[in-house]
């Protein structure tokens, strides 16, 4: 069998693992695609005579490819890379440019990725440091020792685990209430979305204060919200039947509002809680008041 049949046999039994590892650290299935393709032209190039263990080989190659894209959208717009087309690719065709797998991304198996990782944490992934969303998903996902997790990052062991440990703590969120009033305005927070997806107008006016006030930014009034709503009626009316793709969080470290499409920030629902109603609600947009915030799943 022909040599180069094999490796793109092997690398095909690995590749919905990678797309699992991918998908994790960069929260886009496009540039998952991206960064799998780009695993392939490397083990292609590379061959695997050396390789003894080629899922591990092609998840550290995977890491540090996205860590390098975590990186990259930091610093710059990302500029699509071009591949040569004479690379051969797992199939035994040309390999395709590196930059149609954004524009050919498949929303159903991207919503199935979201849907597997949760859109709450694919949400607070995209709060953590580079490294640290890395360390994260390798050791706490994937099981990967802080060891092979410090040759991905550039970093000694004990660096990984620390960057691992940062992770957890914004991950998992710190209340900045008691536990017993901070789970009391949680079920007051849930009641309003469970109402608003199910356009129970009534359901939404028992958990609105008769004066609740809702302010928009002016990134969610691009995206239809009214600047300013007053009153219960008001306010019920604007989220009657809504919702879609929201989930509780904790925002800043109480309970809030996020809306993520497929795992990708929106909207976030800032609403304080008095007495058991809702009396204000901060609808937030704006992408770089939105990477300000402390974002954690509930």
């Amino acid at each position: 069998m022909d040599e180069q049949k094999i490796l793109g046999d092997r690398f095909e039994a690995n590749r919905q693992h990678l797309y699992r590892v991918a998908y994790r650290m960069l929260g886009s299935y496009g540039e998952a695609e991206d960064a799998v393709q780009e695993a392939w032209l490397r083990l292609s190039r590379a061959g695997a005579d050396d390789v003894g263990n080629l899922t591990g080989w092609l998840t550290t190659v995977v890491a540090r490819v996205c860590l390098d894209m975590l990186r990259s959208r930091k610093a710059r717009r990302e500029e699509p890379l071009e591949v040569p087309e004479d690379e051969g690719g797992p199939t035994g065709g040309k390999a395709r440019p590196i930059q149609a797998a954004a524009a050919n991304s498949d929303p159903e198996q991207e919503a199935l990725l979201a849907d597997s990782v949760g859109l709450a944490l694919l949400v607070v992934l995209q709060t953590l440091a580079p490294a640290e969303r890395v360390a994260f998903v390798l050791h706490d996902m994937f099981d990967l020792s802080f060891d092979e997790v410090a040759r991905v990052v550039g970093r000694t062991p004990v660096a990984a685990r620390q960057l691992a440990s940062r992770a957890r703590r914004r991950v998992q969120g710190k209340p900045v209430v008691p536990e017993a009033d901070l789970d009391r305005q949680r079920s007051v927070v849930e009641a309003f979305l469970a109402a608003s997806r199910g356009g129970d107008f009534e359901g939404l006016l028992a958990v609105l204060d008769p004066d609740v006030v809702v302010h928009a930014d002016a990134a969610a009034v691009k995206l239809g919200s009214a600047a300013e709503t007053r009153g219960a009626d008001a306010v019920a009316r604007t989220f009657k039947g809504r919702a879609r793709n929201a989930q509780v969080a904790l925002v800043d470290g109480m309970p809030g509002v996020v809306v993520a499409p497929q795992g990708k920030l929106l909207l976030v629902l800032r609403a304080k809680v008095v007495d058991g109603r809702i009396v204000e609600i901060e609808a937030i947009a704006d992408e770089l008041r939105l990477a300000e915030l402390d974002l954690a799943v509930l």
